[in-house]
C-alpha cells in the first residue's frame, strides 16, 4: 500500500476525531465561555494530558515501536507478544504507582506547577485539585491505549489506533448536551466533563484492545520483570517521553503563566483546538504511519527506501502546512467568530483567541514538520538527540513566555510556542543532514519555494475576498450566513492553491503517485495489508 494511503487512512480517522472535537469546543465555548469553570476545567484535564505525551504516546511512539519492528523481523508473531507482555506487566506497574502518587500530591501540584496563579482564589484552586483527581486515572487507560496503537501500528492496522480518540470526544458532546439540556450551571457541567474524561478513557482502552485481538494477537498481564528487551526500551523511552511531550511541556508552562489573567487559558485551547485540526490530520498521520515504515526499511538495510520515505513525507507536509497557515493568519478572526461566539463566548473573546489562533498559524508548518523529522532519530534509536532539543526549545519558551505575558498577555505565551516549535523544527533537520540521514533534494527545495509562491498567491485573494464578505462575516449576522461566507472563502482559497500550484509546479500528480510508493529493493516484499 502506498505512503500517501496510510497517511490518509490515519488521517481520515483524525479528521473525524478532530471535527468531533470542533463540536465538543462549541458546546465548550457556549455553556463555559472563558470563564472560571472554563479555566478550572482546562487546567485540571492539562495534567492527565500532559503526562498521557509524555509516558504514553511520545515515549511509545519513539521507543516501542522499532523494537517491537524488531521482534516481528526477528522472531516473528510470537516474539513480538512476549515482549509486548513483558512491557505490559511492567507498564502496568509503573502507571499504577504514578496514579496513586500523583493523586496524593495533587494539592501541592496545582499550587505550584499546574495553576499557581489560582493560589489567590481557594474556591478555584479547590475545584482544580478535585477535577484533576477525578480526570488523573485517565493517564494509566490511555498510556495502556498508546502501547496497544504501537503494536496495531506496527503489524500496518492503523484504523483502530487513530479512530480510539474519538471516544473522547463523543463522551464529552454527550455531558455538555445533556448539562445544556438540563440548564446545569458551569460548575455542574464542568464536574459532568471530568467524570465523562474517566469515562472515555475505559472506552478507548476498551476499543485499541479489540483491535490487537483482530490483529491476531494478545495480552496477558505477567509479573513486572526487568528483561533485556524492557531495560533497552526504558533507555530509550525517558528521552522519548521529554521529547514527545515537548508541546505539551511548552502548553503546560504557558498554562502557568497564563494563570495569572482571568480566561487565558480558556483563550489559548481555543485557539489550540482550531490549529490541532491541521497538526491532527497531517502531523499525526505522518507521524504513526512513517515511524514503523522507517524502523522496517533500516532493519532490512533498504537505505534508499528510508531516504526516499523521509523526503516524501516532508514534502506531504509542507504541501498541505503553508496554505494552511496563511489561511489562518488571514482568516483567525472570522474562523473563531463562526465556531465559538454566542452564548457566554462574546465579541471580545474572539479578538483575543484569534490574535492567537494567528500566531500559532505561523508555527502550524514547524509543529507538523517535527512530527515528520523525529522519527528519522527514532527509527535509528537515537531518542537523546531529539530530547537535547527539546530541552533548548523549552527553555527559549521560557524565557520568551516570561518576557512577552506582561506586554502582549496570552498572544505572548503563542509567540513562544511558535518560537519554540520553529527552533526545534531548525536543529532538527539540520542535524539529520548534517548526518547524511537526510538527502538533500534541490527539486524538494524548488518545489517548496514554488508551494509558497502559490500560498501567497492564494492569501492575496483570500484577503481582497475577506473585505468583500465583511457584512456577512460580522458578529451580528445570522450563524448559517457567516458559515455559508466562511465556507466560500475556503472553498475558493483551495482551488486557487491547487490551481497555482499545480500550474506553475510546485505540485506534480505523476511525481506524487511515483515518488510517495515504498521504494526499495527489488526484493522488498509488500507491507501486510491495513485494516
Amino acid at each position: 500500500m502506498s505512503l500517501v494511503k496510510k497517511f490518509m487512512t490515519v488521517g481520515g480517522a483524525t479528521l473525524g476525531s478532530r471535527i468531533f472535537g470542533f463540536a465538543r469546543e462549541m458546546l465548550m465555548a457556549a455553556a463555559l465561555g472563558t470563564g472560571p469553570m472554563a479555566d478550572v476545567f482546562y487546567a485540571a484535564f492539562r495534567f492527565p494530558n500532559l503526562f498521557r505525551r509524555l509516558f504514553a504516546e511520545g515515549a511509545f511512539n519513539a521507543a516501542f515501536v522499532p523494537l517491537f519492528s524488531k521482534e516481528i523481523e526477528a522472531n516473528g508473531t510470537d516474539g513480538a507478544k512476549r515482549f509486548s507482555e513483558e512491557v505490559f506487566g511492567v507498564l502496568f506497574t509503573v502507571l499504577l504507582l504514578i496514579t496513586i502518587a500523583m493523586e496524593l500530591s495533587m494539592p501541592l501540584l496545582v499550587r505550584f506547577v499546574i495553576a499557581p496563579g489560582f493560589a489567590d482564589d481557594a474556591e478555584k484552586s479547590a475545584l482544580t485539585v478535585r477535577m484533576a483527581m477525578v480526570m488523573f486515572p485517565y493517564l494509566m487507560c490511555m498510556s495502556l491505549t498508546a502501547m496497544m496503537s504501537g503494536m496495531l501500528n506496527s503489524l500496518h492496522h492503523f484504523f483502530a489506533a487513530a479512530v480510539a480518540p474519538i471516544f473522547l470526544n463523543v463522551v464529552m458532546i454527550g455531558a455538555l448536551f445533556y448539562a445544556l439540556y438540563t440548564g446545569a450551571d458551569p460548575l455542574a457541567t464542568a464536574w459532568y466533563l471530568s467524570w465523562g474524561v474517566m469515562m472515555a478513557g475505559v472506552l478507548q482502552l476498551g476499543v485499541v484492545y479489540l483491535g490487537v485481538l483482530h490483529a491476531g494477537m494478545s495480552i496477558g498481564l505477567k509479573f513486572p520483570r526487568i528483561t533485556p528487551n524492557v531495560k533497552r526500551l526504558l533507555i530509550l523511552a525517558v528521552p522519548a517521553a521529554i521529547t514527545g511531550g515537548i508541546t505539551q511541556i511548552n502548553q503546560l508552562i504557558g498554562q502557568a503563566i497564563a494563570s495569572a489573567q482571568d480566561g487565558a487559558i480558556a483563550a489559548l485551547q481555543y485557539a489550540d483546538r482550531i490549529y490541532q485540526l491541521p497538526l491532527g490530520v497531517v502531523g499525526v498521520a505522518v507521524g504513526v504511519v512513517l515511524l514503523p515504515e522507517l524502523s522496517r526499511a533500516l532493519k532490512g538495510g533498504h537505505l534508499r527506501e528510508a531516504g526516499n520515505l523521509q523526503n516524501r513525507s516532508i514534502e506531504f507536509v509542507l504541501f498541505l502546512t503553508i496554505p494552511a497557515a496563511i489561511a489562518l493568519w488571514i482568516l483567525s478572526d472570522e474562523i473563531i467568530r463562526v465556531l465559538f461566539e454566542r452564548g457566554a463566548f462574546h465579541a471580545g473573546n474572539t479578538a483575543v483567541v484569534g490574535s492567537i489562533l494567528a500566531i500559532y498559524g505561523i508555527g502550524l508548518p514547524a509543529f507538523v514538520l517535527i512530527k515528520a523529522l523525529q522519527p528519522g532519530f527514532y527509527a535509528r534509536e537515537d531518542t537523546k538527540t531529539p530530547m537535547r532539543f527539546s530541552a533548548v526549545a523549552v527553555a527559549a519558551n521560557c524565557a520568551l513566555a516570561i518576557t512577552l505575558f506582561p506586554r502582549l498577555g496570552a498572544p505572548g505565551i503563542a509567540v513562544a510556542e511558535a518560537t519554540a516549535g520553529w527552533i526545534s523544527t531548525v536543529l532538527l533537520f539540520v542535524t539529520l543532514l548534517r548526518r547524511g540521514h537526510l538527502t538533500w533534494e534541490w527539486a524538494l527545495l524548488r518545489r517548496t519555494v514554488l508551494l509558497i509562491v502559490a500560498a501567497s498567491i492564494m492569501g492575496g485573494i483570500l484577503y481582497y475576498l475577506r473585505s468583500i464578505f465583511a457584512v456577512s462575516l460580522a458578529s451580528g449576522s445570522p450563524f448559517w450566513t457567516k458559515l455559508g461566507a466562511l465556507g466560500i472563502l475556503i472553498g475558493v482559497s483551495m482551488v486557487v492553491y491547487f490551481a497555482v500550484a499545480f500550474l506553475i509546479g510546485g505540485a506534480d500528480l505523476s511525481m506524487i503517485r511515483r515518488n510517495i510508493k515504498r521504494k526499495g529493493a527489488a526484493n522488498t516484499p509488500p507491507p501486510p495489508t491495513d485494516t
